[in-house]
């Protein structure tokens, strides 16, 4: 098997939210980098300096690197193919329609694609999350796919980026995984990555791991199973605290003391949601089931279910606030984006509670600062504000639902000359609950009393 040339040039398979962002970093650590996506709207916007998305920092960058010329998009997988040797595949993995999996057509399709026109020795990186056990079949089908045979290697490194810090998780991560079946291929991919495992004097190495292939694959899911389950955890100690008359954050505080525990991802409220964590436990879950090892995570349909109920006890607080019944009532909901930071509205619990307490009856005013178009694509039925205060303006009860800054550095006693109603649910449990209780507002929060 002849050797690998230097991985001085790379492609990007899929330029969403993990394949625009890995793309423009890749560039910015030098490397000589094509974006490939079979949406032409979205490759001009690219090409153009427009992100099709909100991530802060990106756009800059985006634009810089393009003006470097290191950095460039297309639709044509051919063009990909005889570009570069190192090729990264960053396509979607949604959940089925038909039930909890992964939805792995875009990645067999992208495979499909690219792997006639593979003709010389490369080596194709899955950072798409999927079910254990996909690398294998992928690297198995490369090998009849593409003209170049054996030489066509299928490795996996998983990504971890979070949205709003998705550049500074890309290019300073907290680890590489690198799942691997052949010392070449590890041997590529330390070079792809040697600014981050051998940087400038002065910073400290990434910590790299090297794994099998069914590893690395597990890795991702694995991480996030444990970020929901502990999200779900304090959560589930809300509900017990809401019926025992008992106040979860004090609670929230006292086991983050313990190291063995921490405190990141202990602040209860209405859930998480996103692109990402509800689909990966999901699908997780549904290929344990196929393995035959169902019950050694069953433990992830009660964090699922726990974080659902959430969102159903802020209707309930909504419709008791509202005197029993919420037909009629004008509900402003601040937030829309699944977390702040982002333009991201995939599973948001905003606009699920949003959505649940339009279906009562209710008018729902909504306002985010950054997700308004993305929300108004999903759910055209809800109003939508241009302001906290125009949001606000005659509502019943507001909604504090999606933890951005602006929404903590609001003035209740200002807010409140706009209102109907002086009653607000702090859906995160970031407000400063003195502060409103002294303007006149009625506080309430989930697991407090």
């Amino acid at each position: 098997m002849p050797p690998l040339p230097p991985a001085r040039r790379l492609s990007v398979i899929g330029t969403g939210y993990l394949g625009a962002t890995h793309a423009v970093c890749m560039a910015a650590l030098g490397f000589e980098t094509l974006g490939l996506d079979t949406d032409a709207e979205k490759i001009a916007a690219l090409s153009a300096g427009r992100l099709p998305f909100y991530e802060p920092g990106l756009e800059d960058l985006l634009r810089d690197q393009l003006a470097t010329g290191r950095l460039r998009f297309t639709t044509s997988y051919e063009e990909a193919a005889a570009f570069a040797d190192v090729h990264f595949l960053c396509v979607g993995t949604p959940q089925r329609t038909d039930g909890p999996g992964a939805d792995l057509r875009y990645v067999d399709g992208a495979v499909e694609a690219l792997g006639p026109h593979l003709t010389r020795p490369c080596l194709l990186v899955g950072k798409s999350t999927v079910p254990v056990g996909t690398a294998a079949r992928l690297g198995a089908r490369l090998a009849q796919l593409a003209p170049a045979g054996q030489g066509a290697e299928v490795a996996w490194n998983p990504e971890f980026l979070r949205e709003g810090f998705a550049v500074q998780d890309t290019l300073r991560p907290d680890r590489l995984v690198f799942g691997v079946t052949s010392d070449r291929a590890e041997r590529l991919l330390r070079e792809v990555y040697a600014p981050l495992l051998a940087p400038a004097e002065g910073d400290e190495p990434v910590p790299l791991v090297v794994a099998d292939l069914a590893t690395a694959e597990l890795v991702k899911v694995a991480a996030n199973s444990f970020l929901a389950m502990k999200i779900s955890f304090i959560n589930a100690m809300a509900e017990v605290c809401e019926a025992a008359g008992a106040d979860v954050l004090p609670l929230a505080q006292a086991l983050s003391h313990d190291p063995r525990i921490g405190g990141r991802f202990l602040r209860p409220g209405v859930g998480f949601g996103g692109g990402c964590l509800p689909k990966d436990i999901r699908a997780f879950t549904a290929r344990a089931e196929e393995l035959g090892v169902g019950r050694a995570v069953e433990f992830l349909h009660q964090a699922d279910d726990v974080n659902l109920r959430r969102r159903t006890a802020v209707v309930d607080l909504a419709r008791e606030l509202s005197g029993g019944d919420l037909c009629g009532r004008r509900i402003a909901v601040l937030g829309a984006a699944f977390k702040p930071g982002s333009d991201d509205v995939r599973d948001s619990p905003a606009l699920a509670v949003a959505d649940l307490i339009e279906r009562e009856g209710a008018e729902v005013v909504v306002y985010d600062p950054m997700a308004m178009d993305n929300a108004r694509k999903v759910f055209p039925s809800l109003s939508f504000a241009d302001s906290v205060t125009k949001a606000a303006t005659g509502t019943d009860v507001l909604l504090h639902l999606t933890e951005w800054p602006e929404f903590e550095d609001i003035d209740p006693r200002a807010l409140g000359n706009t209102v109907a109603g002086h009653r607000i649910i702090d859906g995160r449990n970031t407000l400063d609950a003195s502060r409103w209780r002294a303007a006149g507002w009625e506080y309430r929060a989930l697991g407090r009393p």
